[in-house]
């Protein structure tokens, strides 16, 4: 099998052609090849499939076999990979999601795509669609309770759903500890993505992802809009803010029209083939 690794500031994904629609254990496939050992590497796939309602459509599979509804990291190697390998021949392109239908648009510097700005559609609030367990109309600074300790978090929809703690510094120890138990409590009954921010100006904050079904990666990019949202929501900045992540940054811009766009860099790592045995 042929594939491409690509990242976006070091959320990194193997991409796989499957346009005859074969039929694949994505679950199966997943754990071998982003085996970082053993396979190629990578906190996920990314499937280039034939879509029936938009210009292509993208399929996520996160590095532990389950599927995600949306990525948007992922969003911006996906959008480069099938415009520079002539599948989608559109700088503005449609692409299928199971969240729903998202709007890359390519930005280019000397012929190249360089960067990709992406319409990630509007943030959701609503408990019973994120989901969250609660008799609340929403779930923003709320409290939880993790080994007897209190945390103040904020859930939203944003693709996939995210839950926001706000820090005074950003402790790797802390996320790896915390993270995994938040994202398995019973309030979540689908899990949730929980994002670390701490707010270093209302322009700038700065972010680290432990994700669903991945575990910390480098950068999430609807971490960013999730933790960009939540920022403004309550207070803390501006609704338009530069995100920070170890290996870059991403612009997230929250309009007055409660659409949400996510601009950044997605790169090509390298190509090669595999044995799927």
């Amino acid at each position: 099998m042929k594939f491409t690794k690509m990242n976006g500031l070091g959320n990194d994904f193997i991409v796989l052609e499957n346009l005859e629609n074969k039929v694949y254990d994505y679950d199966i496939l997943a754990r071998k090849l982003c085996d970082r050992h053993f396979g190629i590497g990578a906190d996920g796939l990314l499937i280039v499939e034939p879509s029936g309602i938009a210009d292509i459509k993208m399929r996520i599979i996160n590095s532990d076999g389950s599927e995600a509804e949306m990525c948007g990291n992922g969003a911006r190697c996906f959008a480069k990979y099938v415009y520079e390998n002539g599948i989608v021949k559109k700088d503005k392109m449609s692409v299928e999601t199971l969240s729903g239908i998202i709007m890359p648009e390519l930005i280019f510097k000397d012929d190249v795509v360089e960067k990709v700005k992406v319409h990630m559609g509007s943030p959701i609030f609503r408990p019973d669609m994120i989901p969250v367990k609660t008799d609340k109309k929403s779930f923003i600074e709320e409290a939880i309770k993790i080994d007897g300790r209190s945390y103040i978090v904020t859930s939203l929809l944003v693709g996939v759903p995210h839950t926001i703690i706000f820090v005074n510094s950003i402790d790797e120890n802390m996320i790896l500890n915390v993270g995994p138990l938040i994202e398995k409590l019973q309030i979540f009954p689908r899990g949730t993505n929980v994002d670390f921010v701490k707010v270093e100006n209302d322009s700038n904050i700065t972010v680290r992802t432990w994700e669903r079904g991945a575990g910390l990666t480098l950068a999430c990019g609807t971490g960013a809009c999730a933790s960009a949202v939540a920022s403004a929501l309550t207070g803390r900045t501006k609704r338009n803010v530069y995100v920070h992540f170890k290996k870059g940054d991403l612009y997230i811009e929250w309009l007055l029209d409660n659409n949400i766009y996510l601009t950044g860099i997605a790169e090509e790592v390298f190509t090669g083939e595999i044995k799927i045995v």
